[in-house]
């Protein structure tokens, strides 16, 4: 193993990223991070460096043990990185959203008064 790898190749490579290409597009719209600092696809990462990769609208923080490049299983990628991720908040109770029969018409006007009033409009938006 190397002492460096691009940073695009080992998120690739310990499996954080499907392709390659969608690693690097990663680095150029800004959700990966080195160390605290916005990381270009060709930056080197060495064993220690610190990674925040946001991933559907959540960071992970990964740790680099073992710098690699080509991909390799998921025991050997689970090896390569420690995942300092933190466990993602609890899911609150998601309130009731009422649902139409398929081919029941539009809304009766008292009807979309209520769908307004559960979201949350007073329709007295015109």
């Amino acid at each position: 193993m190397s002492e460096s790898a691009r940073v695009d190749a080992w998120l690739w490579a310990v499996r954080v990223y499907k392709t390659r290409s969608a690693a690097t597009t990663a680095c150029r719209a800004g959700h990966v991070r080195v160390n605290g600092d916005r990381a270009k696809a060709a930056q080197p990462v060495r064993p220690g460096d610190e990674l925040r990769v946001r991933i559907n609208g959540f960071d992970r923080h990964l740790v680099v043990r073992q710098t690699i490049t080509k991909r390799v299983g998921a025991p050997a990628a689970a090896a390569a990185m420690e995942d300092r991720t933190p466990p993602p908040p609890p899911r609150t109770e998601t309130p009731f959203v009422p649902v139409r029969d398929r081919g029941a018409g539009r809304p009766t006007k008292r009807e979309r008064r209520e769908i307004d009033r559960l979201r949350g409009r007073d329709g007295a938006a015109h």
